[in-house]
C-alpha cells in the first residue's frame, strides 16, 4: 500500500494555504443555510423543528433539546450545545456530527458537505509537506465516501470510490468486522431519513442519492447500484412506504429497477412504481446528471411517466351504496354504551364550577372500572381506566373514593382497573404528553386502557409555542392533535378519551336552547369531539342536576335529572325532587341565598376598593342584605370558608391595605375578586380620580376537617372544597 501526504488543514487559517479557499467555503455554507432544514434532518433524524429554532439531544443525534439550532435572524445557522457549550456554524456541526474534525479532517469535511449539496468538489491538489497522513491503496487515493448508517445513526459501512486509469471502482469498508468487503446483509443508504419518511426514491449509487437529498428528497440506494446483488440487500427498511424507483437509462439500470421491485414488493412496499427516463435523455443518464443540468426532478418523480408493479390502497377510502347496503357485519363494540364513548373517541364532559362535575366523574369512572351501569350508562365489560387529574390532592382524592358506594364484589373488580394521579402539576407539552404516557404503561404494563380520563383541560393545556391560550381555534386543534391524540394514538388507538371542561355563563334562554353552547374556549373543541356531556344545575335553590348528552356516532339520550342522594347519584323524577318540599327546603333555599349575598357583597366591595376581614363584615353588614345578626353573618362566612367559597389574604402591601393587625385569618377574599385603586391625586380641573383593578389572590384556606389556616399552594387554581366532600 503506497501513501500520499496530504495538508491537514485547520479551517481557521485554511485561508493561507489556498488562495481562493475562502469562496469555497463561503458556497458551502450558503449552499448549506439555503437547505438548513434539510441539513439538519439529514444530520439528525431525531431532532425536531419548534418555531424559529432546531432542537436534538447531543450532536451525537439522540432526542433531546440540550443542542440548539437558530433557523432564523442574523445567527440564522449557528448552534450551541448547553449541555457542554459546545458550539460554531453548520461547517462545524457536520464535521462533529460524522465524527471529524474541522481541524485534522478538513479537506474531508469540504468533500463530504459538496458532495451533499450536488457540488463538483475542488478540483486541486492538496500541498505536499511531511505531516500526517492518510492511508490509499493500489487503486490511489479515494475521491469519494459515502457513509451507511443505521436507521438509529450508527455507522455500519462506508464506500469509497476510486478514479484509476482504468476507470471509477468502489470498495466497501465494513465497520462491524473491520475488513474491505460488504456487510451481510447489505444495508441501504440513508437509512436514518428513510426510517421517518412515508415516500421513498431509489436510485443506483450514492452519488445520486445524495444528489437528490441536496434538494430535499428523501433517496437511497443498494450498496454496488445496478450490480447489487438483490438477495443479499436488506430491503426490510422499505416496509410500509410508497416507493419510486428512479433508474439509470440504459439496460442494466431498467433490469435492475425491476429485480429491485420485486424484491420491495415482497419486504412489504406499500405502493412501488419505476419513473421512465424521458427517451430524449442521453444513454446512461441518471438523477446526478438530472440534479446537475436543472431538471425539474421533483415534478418528474411526482409526475412522470411510471410503471406501477404495486398500487398503493386509497388515501381517502370510498365506499359505494351498495357496498354500505350489503354490508353486513357487526359494529365494533361501545366501549360505554349506548354510544356514549366508542372506540378512538374524544368524549367532552363539562360542568360550571361548584356544580360536582369531579365527583361526579369519579362515580361514573369507578362504575365503569367495575363493569357496572351508571345512570343508564354500560360498559362493555369492566374497563381499565387511567385518570390524569390536576385538582384534587392526594388526600382528599383518597376521601372522595372511599365515599363512593359499589357492592363489594364490585369494588373487587374495580381495585386494579382505575388508576388516578394526585393533584399534577403538569402541561401537556412534549414532555409532559412523554411523562404521561410512561406514567399509563406503568401503571398497565400488559394490556392498555380502555379509558384515559383528563380532568380538566384548562390546567394541562398547551396549544404550542406562542399560543393565544385554549379561547384561540388553532391553539385548541393543536392541542387536541398534538397533545391528547399523541397520547391515546401511542398508548391505545382504539381507547376513549374524557376530557373534562368548564363552562361559561350564558343567559338561562341561550343554555337552554343549546346547552354545548355554554363549554369554555375555543368553538373547534366542539366541532371535533364525538361526543358531548354537560352537567348544569337549573335550580340553584335544588340539589337536582340536568345531565345533557350530544352524540355524534349514535342516537341522541334524553336529557337525565340526576341527584346525588345518600352519597350514592341517581337519576330522579324532572318533575319532582326526592327530597321533601318542606320547610327544610325553604330554609334551604334561604341558607343558599344569603350565602350567595355574602359572596357578591364581597365582590362588588373590591370592585369599590374596599376589602374586609371577617369581623369588618359582619360589623359592615349587620342587619343589612337580610344577612341577620353579627354572629349569624360570622357563622356564614366560617361555613363558606369550609367549603371554598371564601379564602384569605394576609399580604396586604401589594394591594396598598392596611394592616390587619391581629387578625388570624386577614382579609376576606373570592374567585376573581378585584380591588379598584386609586392612582395619583383627583384631577385639579375635574376632580377625577384615576384607578385600577388589581386582581386579589388568597394566600391561605380553612381547612374543612380541622379549621386550620393552610397556605394556598397555587393562587391561580381556586378548589371548592364543597366538591371534595
Amino acid at each position: 500500500m503506497t501513501v500520499e501526504t496530504l495538508d491537514w488543514m485547520d479551517f481557521n487559517d485554511a485561508s493561507q494555504q489556498r488562495a481562493d479557499l475562502g469562496e469555497d467555503i463561503q458556497a458551502l455554507r450558503s449552499g448549506l443555510l439555503d437547505r438548513l432544514e434539510a441539513v439538519l434532518h439529514y444530520l439528525f433524524p431525531a431532532g425536531q423543528t419548534k418555531g424559529t429554532k432546531f432542537y436534538v439531544g447531543n450532536i451525537d443525534g439522540t432526542p433531546g433539546k440540550s443542542l440548539v439550532v437558530e433557523l432564523e435572524g442574523a445567527r440564522r445557522g449557528l448552534w450551541k450545545d448547553f449541555s457542554n457549550d459546545d458550539g460554531g456554524d453548520l461547517i462545524d456541526i457536520w464535521a462533529m456530527s460524522r465524527g471529524l474534525s474541522v481541524r485534522h479532517d478538513f479537506v474531508q469535511v469540504l468533500q463530504e458537505i459538496s458532495q451533499w449539496l450536488g457540488f463538483a468538489p475542488p478540483v486541486t491538489r492538496p500541498i505536499q509537506r511531511e505531516a500526517r497522513s492518510a492511508p490509499t491503496d493500489e487503486l490511489g487515493p479515494y475521491t469519494a465516501k459515502w457513509d451507511y448508517l443505521s436507521s438509529q445513526g450508527a455507522l455500519i459501512a462506508c464506500v469509497y470510490r476510486y478514479d484509476p486509469p482504468s476507470g471509477k471502482e468502489f470498495r466497501p469498508w465494513d465497520v462491524g468486522s473491520r475488513m474491505w468487503r460488504a456487510p451481510d446483509p447489505r444495508p441501504l443508504f440513508n437509512l436514518p431519513a428513510v426510517a421517518t419518511c412515508r415516500q421513498i426514491v431509489l436510485v443506483e449509487g450514492e452519488k445520486c442519492a445524495s444528489a437528490l437529498i441536496a434538494l430535499g428528497v428523501v433517496a437511497t440506494t443498494a450498496m454496488n447500484g445496478a450490480k447489487a446483488p438483490i438477495d443479499k440487500t436488506d430491503w426490510s427498511p422499505l416496509k410500509g412506504k410508497n416507493l419510486v424507483i428512479w433508474p439509470d437509462r440504459d439496460s442494466p439500470g431498467w433490469d435492475y429497477a425491476q429485480n429491485a421491485a420485486r424484491a420491495c414488493v415482497l419486504a412489504g412496499c406499500a405502493s412501488v412504481c419505476i419513473v421512465v427516463p424521458p427517451e430524449v435523455k442521453p444513454e446512461k443518464w441518471d438523477a446526478a446528471d438530472a440534479v446537475d443540468e436543472g431538471f425539474d426532478c421533483l415534478t418528474f418523480i411526482a409526475m412522470g411517466d411510471r410503471h406501477v408493479i404495486k398500487a398503493a390502497e386509497p388515501v381517502l377510502p370510498s365506499f359505494s351504496l351498495g357496498q354500505l347496503l350489503d354490508d353486513d357485519s357487526p359494529l365494533p363494540p361501545d366501549i360505554i354504551g349506548p354510544r356514549v364513548l366508542t372506540p378512538g373517541s374524544l368524549l367532552v364532559f363539562g360542568g360550571a364550577p361548584k356544580v360536582g362535575k369531579s365527583d361526579f366523574l369519579l362515580a361514573w369512572l369507578a362504575h365503569m372500572a367495575a363493569g357496572a351501569t351508571f345512570l343508564g350508562m354500560r360498559p362493555s365489560r369492566p374497563l381499565r381506566i387511567f385518570y390524569l387529574q390536576a385538582e384534587v390532592q392526594y388526600y382528599y382524592l383518597r376521601e372522595r373514593v372511599k365515599a363512593i358506594k359499589l357492592p363489594s364484589h364490585r369494588i373487587k373488580d374495580a381495585r386494579q382497573n382505575l388508576y388516578s394521579t394526585p393533584q399534577v402539576h403538569t402541561i401537556l407539552n412534549s414532555d409532559g404528553v412523554a411523562q404521561v404516557i410512561a406514567a399509563i404503561a406503568q401503571a398497565f404494563p400488559a394490556e392498555p386502557p380502555d379509558i384515559i380520563a383528563i380532568d380538566p383541560l384548562r390546567n394541562v393545556f398547551d396549544g404550542g409555542e406562542g399560543s393565544p391560550g385554549e379561547n384561540d381555534n388553532a391553539a385548541m386543534l393543536f392541542f387536541l392533535k398534538q397533545r391528547v391524540e399523541r397520547i391515546l394514538y401511542t398508548v391505545n388507538p382504539n381507547a376513549g378519551v374524557i376530557l373534562v371542561h368548564h363552562t361559561k355563563k350564558m343567559g338561562k334562554k341561550q343554555f337552554e336552547e343549546d346547552p354545548f353552547q355554554a363549554l369554555a374556549g375555543a368553538g373547534s373543541l366542539r366541532g371535533y369531539y364525538s361526543s358531548g356531556m354537560v352537567l348544569a344545575r337549573p335550580d340553584e335553590s335544588s340539589s337536582v342536576r340536568e345531565l345533557f348528552f350530544e352524540l355524534r356516532n349514535g342516537p341522541a339520550i334524553p336529557t337525565k335529572h340526576v341527584d346525588k342522594i345518600n352519597g350514592e347519584w341517581r337519576e330522579v323524577d324532572a318533575n319532582q325532587r326526592l327530597v321533601l318540599q318542606d320547610h327544610s327546603a325553604k330554609l334551604d333555599a334561604e341558607r343558599r341565598r344569603k350565602h350567595d349575598t355574602i359572596l357578591q357583597i364581597l365582590f362588588d366591595e373590591a370592585g369599590r376598593g374596599r376589602c374586609y376581614t371577617a369581623n369588618q363584615f359582619a360589623d359592615s353588614f349587620e342587619g343589612k342584605a337580610g344577612l341577620g345578626a353579627c354572629r349569624t353573618i360570622n357563622e356564614r362566612l366560617a361555613v363558606l370558608a369550609s367549603k371554598g367559597y371564601v379564602k384569605f389574604c394576609k399580604d396586604h402591601a401589594p394591594y396598598g391595605l392596611p394592616s390587619v393587625g391581629r387578625s388570624k385569618f386577614g382579609y376576606l377574599c373570592v374567585e376573581d375578586m378585584l380591588l379598584t385603586r386609586a392612582i395619583g391625586p383627583p384631577d385639579e380641573v375635574t376632580g377625577e380620580v384615576h384607578t385600577d383593578s388589581l386582581r386579589v389572590y388568597p394566600t391561605h384556606y380553612k381547612c374543612p376537617q380541622t379549621g386550620a389556616l393552610l397556605p394556598v399552594e397555587n393562587p391561580d387554581v381556586w378548589i371548592y372544597q364543597e366538591e371534595m366532600l
